[in-house]
C-alpha cells in the first residue's frame, strides 16, 4: 500500500515538474493538459503558480545526451516499445509494467536488469523480423547500442544538466518513444 501511495506522490511531483518545463517552452494550457493527462483547472493552477517564479535554465532536448537519468528514460522507452512490438514474446514486459506502476525504481541494479532483458529480447527476435521487414528491430538495435554505450561510460566527466532527474527521464522517455514510432 505504501508503494502505491509513494508512486502516486511521485507522479504528482513529476507532473508538476513537467508543467513547469512546458511553461518554459511557452506551451498552451490545453496542450500541457493533454500531454500530462491533467485537467484544465489543475494545469491552470500549476501555470499560475509557476509563472510568478523564475523558470530556471532551459532543458536541452537533444536525444543524444549522456547523463544517467536521460539514458535511463531512453532505455525505459525502448523496453516499452519492444514490449508493444513483440507483445507476449518480450521478456521485458513485466519489468516495463512495474516501472510504469512505480513498483520498481530507477536504481543501478534495476537499470542493469532492464538492460539484460532488452538485450535478451533483441537477441531472441533477431531471426524473426517484426512488422515491416525487420525495421523495428533495426531501430531498436540502433537505439540500444547508443544507450548502452552511454550507460557504460563513466558519468563523472560531464556537467550535471539542468532540471530534476525525474523530469529529464520522463522527457527522454517521451522523445525516444516518438523517435521509435517515427522510424518504424
Amino acid at each position: 500500500m505504501n508503494d502505491v501511495i509513494r508512486a502516486g506522490e511521485e507522479m504528482r511531483q513529476l507532473r508538476a515538474e513537467m508543467v513547469k518545463v512546458f511553461i518554459g517552452f511557452g506551451w498552451t494550457q490545453e496542450r500541457i493538459a493533454r500531454l500530462t493527462g491533467m485537467s484544465q483547472p489543475a494545469v491552470s493552477k500549476q501555470v499560475a503558480k509557476y509563472r510568478s517564479t523564475d523558470p530556471g535554465p532551459p532543458l536541452d532536448l537533444a536525444l543524444g545526451q549522456g547523463d544517467a537519468a536521460w539514458l535511463e528514460g531512453r532505455l525505459w522507452a525502448l523496453a516499452e516499445d519492444i514490449s508493444e512490438t513483440y507483445e507476449d514474446a518480450a521478456r521485458c514486459t513485466s519489468y516495463v509494467s512495474a516501472l510504469a506502476r512505480g513498483r520498481k525504481r530507477f536504481t543501478p541494479e534495476n537499470v542493469d536488469g532492464l538492460r539484460r532483458l532488452v538485450e535478451e529480447d533483441l537477441r531472441r527476435n533477431a531471426g524473426e523480423p517484426a512488422g515491416s521487414g525487420g525495421e523495428p528491430l533495426r531501430a531498436h538495435r540502433r537505439a540500444y547500442d547508443e544507450i548502452s554505450r552511454g550507460l557504460d561510460l563513466p558519468s563523472g566527466t560531464a556537467a550535471t544538466p539542468a532540471g530534476p532527474a525525474s523530469a529529464r527521464r520522463a522527457l527522454a522517455h517521451r522523445i525516444q518513444r516518438d523517435r521509435l514510432r517515427g522510424s518504424a
